[in-house]
């Protein structure tokens, strides 16, 4: 007998258990919030396609560029975006070719002028733009040293020429 109340308690003790933890599992369950599931939007859109940045007026400054993209269900499929052009040297590369130069080389005595190569760092809208490109600037005045005689010469035939005045 004793051995039969024995395995009620455990029946039991095992079933209040079990009751317990399906009791935890539906509070967490219930706890957690389902989140609805959303619908992707798939859309038949392509990638816009941008032109050149093209002046408004002269060859440099503010201008606008045409965006296109195909794509039956697109709510938009032409539009115009402002742009600027440099009005600098950077502009014989294209406004939308960023380069990274490395620094100015020695100047070339023969053609008085120094260069410098750009790698392509990006291409902005889809541009068309070259990989290396290479840049000269002339190397400003190049400073002869002049003997300091001369410059004491110039300064007494000035000083003479103020006494005689």
């Amino acid at each position: 007998m004793q051995q039969q109340q024995q395995q009620r308690r455990m029946f039991t003790a095992a079933f209040l258990a079990l009751v317990f933890i399906l009791a935890a599992v539906s509070t967490t369950e219930a706890g957690k919030k389902e989140k609805p599931d959303k619908k992707a939007k798939k859309s038949d859109c392509g990638e816009w396609q941008w032109s050149v940045c093209v002046p408004t007026s002269g060859d440099c400054g503010l201008g606008t560029r045409e965006g296109t993209r195909t794509g039956a269900e697109c709510k938009q499929t032409t539009k115009t975006q402002k742009c600027k052009i440099p009005c600098n040297w950077k502009k014989q590369f294209g406004a939308e070719c960023k380069y990274q130069f490395q620094a100015w080389g020695e100047c070339d005595l023969n053609t008085a002028l120094k260069t410098r190569t750009g790698n392509l760092k990006r291409a902005l809208h889809n541009a068309d733009c070259q990989k290396t490109v290479t840049i000269s600037k002339p190397c400003g005045k190049l400073t002869k040293p002049k003997p300091q005689e001369s410059k004491k010469k110039k300064k007494e035939g000035k000083k003479q020429e103020k006494m005689l005045d």
